[in-house]
């Protein structure tokens, strides 16, 4: 096994940008496989090719250096296309949930200003609604070939575009430092904020990941999160891209063929969520399948039963607890060599060439002052991977940092041997099923029934790991209500995984003196729970109603 600097020197020297790097292993690995998806296999040079082509497709619809552009789909080798695509042109793509509702997309094409949408088959009809009321309409393009909805012409598919592309291909004109990509991820004001970051950052967020799991030039690396989040962008994609090695794309995670796609594709690393980790420990044994080659798995949370199941009964023998952020992606984990500290965020992370300033964190208390160890604190960090800022957001910018240092909004101790430990959420963000979820967003959409005077959504522990959402109900005088009626509201606005599982109605909400409400003191509230309806097994236990 080559040393984390080792892999990354088997490489020319590249300028920094996406299409640099993508160069640069073209010239070295060109017919190594770049992309594996279902049945589909791009090698390194192939992609360089197509990368070049999509950027003349788009060049040639208009898009320039500085323009956005929205992309809508479940994980494929197009949407990873498009990313070198845009980047080359000096654009930046903007990925959306693709099981997002027309409204949460709405928000994020108009609030980025997208000049376009490229969509999978699936999507165009919630694409297509969510820019309906955008002044500026942006054109629409198909991402791959699939059926078109019925309104209008048929659109334009990029991926056949690009392969019949026969023109000049466009000069790159994006550099380390240029904007390519808007993660937009739920915020404490309930609107979701553009977190902006460079190509560079990028790529180092990737070469740390070549330190962080000892990536080598042969590695496959399953990715089964979605292409809209940083970890499968900044981590499996741009980490196989550091390694030159191969990114196997799966549409979206299954936890009944895990198995057979980890053995069937050859997988040696793969990165997990809470929830999809104990999903797989609490499947039937029979659908796991032995023989298989995968090494490493990186995620978070991992107790003691996650790395006894993982290690003696499924045979992955590295498992590595990390921790980051949309706007601060591979600041902590538990080192690769050890020792681990199971349930610990791990020590800051580092890059390959030790010469390279990577994380530092501290823990603070509320003037910014550095805590002893063991006393907890917020959590802020330090990274040259960090984000440019939100997207025209200067305000949320200015007040997400403090003197240098980015503020994380999670409380944590460190211990004496500098490895951090996660305590509570000082924000108001509710993380479930791998997703950032605002509690002000639900507040603001169940707030709206015209059933409704007052709502607080809050995180409660969930059996998967992570979080479920309650909501604490205050109904308008005289009026009554089901606790489906609920979760019907919210489905009809917004993706499934905000949907609320538990509802409670109450007489009253506590309040601050500020009458803001305390969700601090019903966090605290012991028997809300046990008061709520479980909308997961429809209220048989025979919660009290209103």
């Amino acid at each position: 096994m080559l040393a984390p600097l080792e892999v990354l020197r088997l490489y020319p020297a590249h300028d920094g940008s996406l299409a640099g790097a993508l160069r640069s292993r073209a010239q070295v690995a060109g017919q190594r496989e770049g992309i594996a998806y279902l049945k589909q296999s791009i090698s390194y040079a192939g992609l360089d090719e197509l990368a070049a082509r999509t950027a003349a497709v788009l060049a040639e619809q208009g898009v320039k250096a500085g323009d956005r552009v929205g992309v809508m789909s479940h994980n494929h080798p197009s949407s990873v296309l498009i990313l070198f695509a845009l980047a080359q042109l000096g654009a930046i793509m903007v990925p959306v949930n693709p099981d997002y509702r027309a409204q949460e997309a709405g928000y994020i094409f108009g609030h980025a200003q997208v000049c376009g949408v490229i969509a999978a088959p699936a999507c165009l009809a919630t694409a297509r609604a969510a820019c309906a009321g955008m002044r500026a309409r942006p054109w629409m393009m198909l991402l791959q070939s699939g059926e078109q909805d019925n309104a209008g012409a048929p659109l334009p598919v990029l991926a056949e575009l690009a392969a019949q592309w026969q023109g000049a291909l466009p000069a790159a004109l994006g550099t380390a430092e240029s904007t390519c990509i808007l993660i937009y991820t739920s915020g404490t004001t309930g609107f979701p904020k553009g977190v902006m970051h460079s190509q560079r950052s990028l790529l180092m967020a990737g070469e740390g990941f070549v330190e962080r799991m000892h990536l080598q030039a042969d590695d496959r690396l399953l990715c089964v999160l979605p292409m809209f989040h940083i970890n499968a962008i900044c981590y499996s994609l741009c980490g196989a891209l550091a390694a030159g090695a191969t990114l196997i794309l799966e549409p979206k995670f299954s936890a009944s063929g895990f198995w057979r796609t980890v053995f069937a594709s050859g997988a040696t690393e793969v990165n997990t969520i809470a929830a999809a980790s104990t999903i797989l420990m609490r499947r039937p044994r029979s659908e796991f399948v032995p023989g298989h080659r995968l090494r490493a798995i990186y995620g978070a949370p991992f107790d003691a039963e996650t790395y006894r199941v993982f290690q003696q009964e499924f045979g992955v023998p590295t498992l590595i607890e990390g921790y980051g952020m949309s706007e601060i992606p591979g600041a902590l984990s538990n080192p690769f060599d050890g020792p681990h500290k199971i349930g610990s965020m791990g020590r800051p992370c580092r890059h390959p060439d030790p010469d390279i300033a990577f994380a530092q964190l501290r823990v603070c208390d509320e003037s910014g002052h550095d805590m002893a160890p063991g006393q907890t604190g917020e959590l802020v960090v330090r990274t040259p991977i960090e984000m440019q800022g939100y997207y025209r957001d200067a305000e949320q910018t200015s007040t997400a940092f403090r003197d240098g240092w980015f503020l994380t909004g999670d409380l944590a101790y460190v211990d004496a041997d500098n490895y951090f430990w996660f305590v509570a959420r000082k924000k108001d963000i509710i993380r479930r099923r791998g997703e950032n979820i605002a509690g002000a967003e639900l507040d603001r959409v169940i707030g709206s029934h015209p059933a409704v005077q007052e709502v607080a959504a809050i995180a409660v522990p969930s059996d998967l790991g992570e979080d479920e959402i309650l909501v604490a109900v205050v109904l308008q005088p005289g009026v009554a209500l089901e606790p489906q009626a609920i979760a019907a509201w919210c489905r009809e606005r917004l993706s499934a995984v905000k949907v609320p599982r538990y509802v409670v109605f109450v007489d009253e909400l506590p309040h601050t003196p500020t009458h803001r409400v305390a969700k601090f003191v019903l966090r605290k509230d012991a028997g809300l729970l046990g008061r709520a309806c479980d909308l997961q097994s429809q209220c048989k236990s025979g919660a009290p109603l209103r």
